[in-house]
């Protein structure tokens, strides 16, 4: 039994998808989530730095994008038919959906992108922050 937790905003780290990229299949996916979404995820999740993905435009949509990849390399050759059950936490909503066969990978990088811009624009308007409670 497999069961999913995808994760929200705030797991992301310069670099992280670095080891990802290597393996060709990887890469690819990416790229395309990324043409989705119209960001360079690949570019995001391997070189740029931690303000530059911090930033809710640029995170959110890396953020499921990876869960993305992550899910397909996770559930390959069978294995999705052992999932018992998806969620996420915030944005891993959004990759649980996707996950779950809810939304395609396509159109969650798309409502991943304007959740991400729409939440970017409204807290440019007025000083916000973030906390979690672990």
């Amino acid at each position: 039994m497999i069961i999913v937790v995808c994760p929200g905003q705030g797991s992301q780290k310069p670099g992280f998808l670095s080891p990802w990229i290597e393996h060709p299949e990887h890469a690819r996916r990416l790229g395309e989530l990324g043409d989705a979404a119209g960001l360079d995820l690949v570019t995001h999740g391997t070189t740029s730095d931690a303000d530059t993905i911090r930033d809710t435009a640029v995170a959110q949509p890396l953020i499921v994008a990876a869960g993305i990849v992550a899910l397909h390399a996770l559930l390959a050759d069978g294995r999705d038919a052992y999932v018992a059950g998806i969620a996420g936490h915030s944005v891993g909503e959004i990759t649980a959906a996707a996950g779950a066969g809810i939304l395609t990978d396509d159109e969650a990088m798309r409502v991943v992108r304007t959740r991400g811009d729409a939440m970017a624009e409204a807290a440019a308007i007025t000083r916000t922050g973030m906390s979690a409670v672990v």
